[in-house]
């Protein structure tokens, strides 16, 4: 098995399914467009302090009001980092290119997804569970920004 090292992370969130869009397409072109509300589904507060007991990796979580359509309250839940993987051999240079594209639009995301807030370069570092596993082309650049040292 080939090795993984991380380019990027960020917080996904657990527990909460809020509805769902259909679609109808004719060739291509758009007849009708349905939501589908679901509700929510998370966990409480004593259930998240039991779950992340067995799951440390787990981390309690805030979605923001609105940050999905139909959502008017915060939900209170719990996520984990998704990482951005690549293959062990991948040229550093490459790697470096694609942490400073990613992380050098950080504001940008941010402004337009709520979730995007939490991806950042120093959560990157924050959330491998060991540095070594960050690839080295990202951790060049993650010292170059003063995220890492």
């Amino acid at each position: 098995m080939n090795a993984t090292k991380v380019i990027s992370a960020t917080l996904v969130c657990a527990g909460v399914l809020l509805g769902a869009d259909a679609m109808a397409q004719d060739g291509g072109r758009a007849i009708s467009k349905t939501t589908i509300s679901l509700g929510t589904a998370t966990p409480s507060a004593d259930e998240i302090a039991r779950i992340r007991a067995r799951h440390s990796f787990l981390k309690p979580l805030t979605v923001p009001a609105n940050s999905y359509p139909g959502q008017s309250a915060p939900i209170n839940s719990m996520g984990s980092w998704s990482f951005v993987l690549t293959r062990a051999d991948l040229p550093d240079d490459v790697a470096y290119h694609l942490a400073r594209t990613l992380h050098g639009a950080e504001k940008a995301f941010c402004a337009k997804l709520a979730q995007a807030c939490e991806t950042t370069a120093a959560n990157t570092l924050a959330a491998a569970p060991d540095a070594a596993l960050i690839h080295p082309g990202v951790m060049k650049y993650l010292k170059e920004i003063g995220a890492a040292k």
